[in-house]
């Protein structure tokens, strides 16, 4: 069966599903190990869940609630999540390479380490959410809500920022090599002192001592 899916990055088409497991109550489900290929899963809630080296590939979810969900070491290959809610949602050396988010909602999400390299999170609303120590290269963040956001030591490297809100976001230790400064709104963003010598060279400022010569 072929689900609508949102539109990925550069156009690249998702694989179509293939099987559909619909409205089912998985609520507290221990979901350890488990292989998914290609399956929709639609209005299915997955609040509280544990998923510890599960695989879901290729997979689409519509609907679906992750509130409160724990995974570890699970994987998330080019699945697309449309209008799935990730409330207190913890990721935990995961990989979600290539996957695809559109309309969810991220309250109090929690990311430590995995891969989210390749992701698409354009216009998401990620206020409040912690990343730290994260693969996050080639990113869509365009339009993105990262208002009080944290990420902590990510490689963001070729991500995209054009239009984001980074106001009050904690950046320290990740690239800003990747930001476009002319249109990324950063107000009091927190960066650390190596970081403020890559914002500067990006204004056109040189660093110099108080009183030493240029």
């Amino acid at each position: 069966m072929e689900d609508v899916m949102a539109e990925r990055r550069y156009g690249v088409q998702p694989a179509p599903t293939e099987t559909t497991v619909r409205s089912g109550d998985w609520e507290f489900r221990d979901l350890e190990g488990d292989t998914f290929t290609r399956v929709l899963f639609v209005d299915v809630d997955l609040t509280e869940t544990v998923a510890k080296g599960a695989v879901f590939e290729e997979c689409a979810f519509r609907g679906v609630r992750f509130n409160c969900s724990v995974s570890t070491d699970t994987a998330f290959v080019n699945c697309t999540f449309t209008r799935c809610s990730f409330f207190d949602a913890t990721f935990t050396g995961c990989k979600l390479t290539g996957s695809m988010f559109d309309g969810c909602t991220f309250g109090a999400l929690k990311v430590a380490g995995g891969d989210w390299s390749f992701t698409g999170l354009p216009g998401a609303d990620l206020r409040g959410a912690a990343f730290s120590r994260v693969r996050m290269r080639e990113v869509d963040l365009t339009g993105a809500r990262l208002e009080k956001a944290v990420f902590r030591d990510c490689d963001l490297s070729a991500s995209w920022f054009h239009q984001a809100e980074l106001a009050e976001c904690d950046l320290r230790g990740s690239d800003l090599n990747v930001l476009n400064l002319d249109t990324a709104r950063f107000r009091a963003a927190l960066i650390d002192s190596r970081q403020a010598a890559t914002v500067a060279a990006a204004f056109g400022f040189t660093i110099g001592e108080p009183g030493g010569e240029i």
